[in-house]
């Protein structure tokens, strides 16, 4: 593709379906009905965390990088301008709806040669063993059961490089020796009593990581709206 071409002659990527979900996901149809409004309803609480959090991972030119849970596209642009020509970019997100947004961003961004998307559940991850040089996720591994979570990880550390770099951005769970706030007490009652209303909570990352494997090399908090918010990036 030709960088230099017009944006409005750019056609938005098909969907690459890698998946199909056993029986009917009430998380993927939720996402796939608000993704148009999506950066309307909580974009802006999560920017300054996501951009943190990509500054931190410090994506260099020519890497190969993975992105779960990619939503509306907005770290795929980043990421794709940081790889540059030589790099690439991957994402998957359970939702086709997002994929929509997502590829329309990329689109007009004129990155479409940089970037692949496909859309469907994970784990397994539908990749070989050691092609990333990172793999990132901003809020989207707390939207998993905490008991698919360490699947999850694993995936993670089989498709990075040695050396490679995983960095996540989540709601974090307090120390114990900290009190909860007011909203991430109502986030754990409204996940435990509404699930698929309220499809994420708090979770102990840096236990989750560190169980996993992975050694922690950017470890800080952040607050958002009195929340907790983990920043880390790990090997």
């Amino acid at each position: 593709m030709n960088d230099n071409r017009d944006c409005s002659e750019q056609k938005p990527a098909t969907v690459e379906q890698v998946s199909h979900p056993a029986k009917p996901n009430l998380t993927q149809a939720f996402y796939d009905r608000i993704s148009h409004v999506y950066d309307l309803i909580a974009d802006g609480g999560e920017h300054e965390a996501r951009e943190r959090g990509l500054r931190q991972l410090a994506v260099q030119p020519g890497e190969s990088v993975l992105e779960i849970g990619y939503g509306t596209g907005h770290s795929l642009v980043q990421l794709a301008q940081a790889v540059g020509p030589s790099g690439q970019v991957t994402g998957v997100d359970l939702s086709s709806g997002m994929h929509d947004v997502a590829s329309k961003r990329v689109s007009e961004a004129n990155l479409q040669s940089r970037v692949r998307l496909l859309v469907g559940e994970v784990p397994p991850l539908p990749f070989s063993d050691d092609q990333f040089d990172v793999v990132t996720m901003s809020f989207t591994l707390e939207l998993f059961p905490l008991n698919v979570i360490p699947e999850v990880l694993h995936e993670c550390r089989r498709v990075l490089r040695p050396g490679g770099r995983l960095g996540i951005v989540s709601m974090a769970k307090v120390p114990d020796d900290e009190t909860e706030s007011l909203l991430e007490k109502t986030y754990v009652w409204m996940h435990q009593h509404f699930p698929h209303i309220v499809d994420c909570q708090p979770i102990p990352l840096e236990q989750l990581l560190t169980e996993a494997g992975f050694t922690l090399s950017v470890h800080e908090r952040i607050s958002l709206f009195t929340m907790p918010v983990a920043v880390v990036v790990a090997r």
